[in-house]
């Protein structure tokens, strides 16, 4: 039997840990903040992050680190992207060496600019790492309606296998090796979110949603192959593929972020509206310095960057958007 430890108890934890514990994996759920563990055990649902799903007896709920490492296998880090090294950092002592972690956070760390596979590789000494992801809302998945992910790694067999543990009837798991193209896709589809959620406040129609998917996903295209990622990851499950979900779903606390910042609140305000994390926030940080770095054109997210964090007016950043320079579709 697989042991699998889901560390953080958020939303998506919470829904991956249900998901894994079906299929028949002795699964412990592990939480930064013994409050909301305590309520979970207590009431056997995740009322802050998860409302309304029940929490199997099985999967047990625990704030001790060293519980909740005892002879797992699998470490599945389900954590804000910010918190990934400190997390990291206090799990390196209880991870056995032989265990697969596997990133389900979608960030860039601000001024290493460090995907989650690299941290984890920093703080745990590890090279048996992958990442899950795609268009995975966790409402939706613990309602068990179909959904399709992608799980990476740069070992075949442990893509493989990962892709084996989380696949089910209506939880369908691709497999592949584009860890960079995967993480980027995931971290960077947030900045557009939130564009995205800003044109809905401003009360744009189809036509500039649409065309801001489509230009969001070529500027992430052009840094992520610019960086050595592989071309087709940005048009699949990770890619594509996720950036949609992100922008239409009323789920999404990036779009729904966007949103309160069109309406003309400040950032501060915005973020104290939820209390989920929304990445796209700090990754819009990293995006800009990925963009110098590797001198990539990425106009949405620098309007993105300016809005939230240069006091940029929405409509202004959409001006200086539409105006720029007229220039070949595909550059």
């Amino acid at each position: 039997m697989n042991k699998i430890t889901v560390i953080g108890d958020g939303s998506w934890g919470t829904a991956i840990a249900v998901l894994l514990n079906e299929k028949g994996g002795e699964v412990k759920l592990w939480g930064a903040f013994k409050d909301n563990v305590d309520n979970i055990n207590k009431r056997r649902e995740n009322k802050r992050f998860l409302p309304g799903i029940e929490i199997p007896a099985e999967i047990f709920v625990t704030n001790d680190i060293e519980i909740a490492m005892r002879e797992s296998n699998y470490a599945v880090f389900a954590v804000p992207s910010h918190f990934m090294r400190s997390i990291c950092s206090s799990f390196k002592d209880f991870i056995r060496d032989d265990a697969v972690c596997i990133s389900l956070s979608k960030g860039i760390e601000n001024k290493s600019l460090k995907r989650m596979t690299e941290i984890i590789a920093d703080e745990l000494s590890s090279d048996r790492i992958a990442v899950l992801s795609g268009p995975s809302h966790a409402e939706e998945v613990s309602k068990k309606m179909p959904t399709t992910v992608v799980a990476v790694s740069g070992n075949k067999k442990i893509a493989e296998d990962v892709q084996r543990l989380f696949h089910t009837d209506f939880f369908r798991v691709y497999s592949g090796d584009d860890v960079l193209g995967v993480e980027l896709s995931g971290a960077l589809k947030n900045v557009i979110a939130i564009a995205a959620g800003i044109c809905d406040s401003l009360g744009f129609g189809d036509n500039s949603k649409a065309a801001l998917m489509t230009r969001g996903l070529a500027e992430i295209t052009r840094l992520g192959v610019k960086m050595g990622a592989k071309r087709e990851t940005f048009s699949g499950l990770a890619g594509m593929g996720d950036l949609v979900t992100t922008c239409i779903s009323r789920y999404g606390r990036n779009l729904k972020l966007g949103n309160e910042i069109g309406l003309g609140k400040t950032l501060e305000s915005a973020q104290a509206e939820s209390p989920m994390i929304a990445e796209g926030v700090k990754t819009a940080l990293s995006a800009v310095e990925l963009s110098a770095a590797y001198s990539v054109e990425m106009p949405i997210c620098s309007e993105v960057y300016n809005v939230l964090y240069k006091n940029k007016s929405p409509r202004e950043a959409v001006r200086d958007l539409m105006t720029r320079d007229a220039k070949p579709e595909h550059f």
